[in-house]
């Protein structure tokens, strides 16, 4: 009685696609900032920020997820970036040990050496374990030190206190510092 005509869930499925290709179209300068600061974060790593972002937009566009705020697209998109710049450390990593890989990307300069690989990785792994524990205390993470917003800037994204936001940032810090920890 209540199910939509065959067919209809596929127009839906355009629509919800659509929708998100909207979203990232118009967060598209939020978006270049976010990726240029994450490849801030991991100096060496010669990608551009619109290599990482239409890698990103690629990655995501084959996903039907949906995205009801600004800030969950936001830390999705943060943590797809993230996720391609770990598997170009690593692929890079690869090719240093005689493996082969294809690149998508001409670097306009050549970085012999990333000299934070091991730690751009270990601290990838314990923010993949920690949003398996708690993803608010992860996405708070992807939030600041990716994306490089102030605690008020996520405070504001979230709808919460600059506070709340203040002792997740230190409960998450702390969570991934042990974890870190561990992994030595």
């Amino acid at each position: 009685m209540g199910s939509n005509p065959p067919g209809n869930e596929v127009q839906t499925g355009i629509a919800e696609g659509a929708a998100n290709g909207h979203l990232f179209a118009s967060l598209y300068g939020d978006l270049r900032n976010l990726a240029e600061r994450q490849l801030r974060r991991s100096s060496g790593v010669p990608l551009s920020p619109t290599t990482v972002l239409h890698e990103a937009y690629l990655a995501m566009s084959g996903r039907d997820a949906q995205f009801p705020d600004r800030e969950r697209f936001l830390g999705y998109a943060a943590r797809v970036m993230r996720g391609l710049i770990i598997d170009f450390v690593r692929e890079r990593r690869a090719v240093k040990r005689g493996s082969e890989f294809h690149i998508t990307q001409l670097p306009t300069e050549v970085a012999e050496a990333i000299p934070e690989e091991r730690e751009l990785e270990q601290l990838s792994e314990a923010i993949d374990a920690l949003a398996s524990q708690d993803a608010r205390l992860a996405q708070v993470v992807d939030l600041k030190y990716f994306c490089g917003y102030s605690i008020e800037e996520i405070a504001a994204l979230r709808g919460v206190s600059a506070r709340t936001v203040l002792r997740d940032w230190e409960k998450a810090r702390t969570v991934l510092y042990q974890q870190m920890q561990d992994a030595l």
